[in-house]
């Protein structure tokens, strides 16, 4: 199946910024869209950024800070880049791919990552 491997994560102090990366390998299904979630202890996942092949791309009401997010043309890899990060931006980063429709739920098929811890404080 297809695995997904995210880098980039770490602390950065309030102001600062970050950027993402997630590479795809294995055998790549028909992908409606990738993007980006976030999650913090006692919550649930939440949407930070999808982009879909389509060209069209969902925010999670969350975000705060600044956000972009970019695909290559290879179509296996994906960047999120964040800046003007304060504290709420902080969490455990999942990329994430999505077949048969462009956000997770029924009637599709969810790839996930494994994450990686994003920190913003002082």
């Amino acid at each position: 199946q297809v695995h997904l491997v995210e880098s980039g994560g770490g602390w950065v102090q309030p102001g600062g910024s970050l950027r993402l990366s997630c590479v795809a390998s294995g055998n790549l299904e028909r992908i409606n869209s990738r993007g980006w979630f976030r999650q913090v202890p006692g919550k649930q996942r939440e949407l930070v950024a999808v982009t879909t092949t389509g060209g069209s791309t969902y925010y999670g009401d969350f975000v705060k800070g600044r956000l972009t997010i970019s695909r290559d043309a290879a179509q296996n890899t994906i960047a999120l880049q964040r800046t003007s990060l304060q504290p709420e931006g902080s969490g455990v980063s999942y990329c994430s791919q999505h077949a048969g429709r462009s956000l997770p739920g029924k009637g599709g098929t969810d790839r996930w990552g494994q994450g990686t811890q994003g920190a913003v404080s002082s």
